[in-house]
């Protein structure tokens, strides 16, 4: 089984594709996962009312499944099994978790190419998962 995390990204769609290659060459289902993550630092400076935080994270989530749409039926195409999850949490670690807790063996994440620096203080999903979870990790550059 493979996880791939996605989003609305350019790069995500590339781990999408690649995911979906690699599901296909080795007869596999295929799980793409969306982390649902609204930062409470965020929604407090643009001072969102806790009301509206469930229309934005739908709103989100409408977003990534119309932009990854496309290649989740060119995969599904091909014959691989592919289901769609949508996760509260942080993203790096929504995928480590959903990873281990199904068994996957394989867990793929696009790369949008940050220097060290900004990695540094923006964070990296590509990173941690590389360094926490408990299957096999690809990282996948931009396309």
């Amino acid at each position: 089984m493979i996880v791939v995390g996605v989003d609305e990204q350019s790069y995500s769609v590339s781990a999408l594709e690649r995911a979906g290659q690699l599901a296909q060459a080795l007869e596999v289902e295929l799980h793409a996962v969306y982390a649902v993550h609204m930062s409470p630092n965020l929604l407090q400076a643009v001072g969102v009312a806790p009301i509206q935080i469930g229309d934005i994270e739908q709103a989100q989530i409408d977003e990534v499944w119309k932009v990854i749409a496309p290649v989740v039926e060119k995969i599904r195409s091909q014959g691989v099994q592919v289901e769609e999850h949508s996760v509260r949490g942080y993203p790096p670690d929504v995928l480590i978790d959903f990873a281990a807790e199904h068994g996957c063996d394989l867990a793929v994440v696009g790369s949008r190419g940050r220097s060290e620096l900004a990695s540094f203080f923006l964070g990296s999903t590509a990173h941690r998962v590389l360094h926490f979870a408990q299957c096999d990790v690809l990282v996948v550059k931009e396309t």
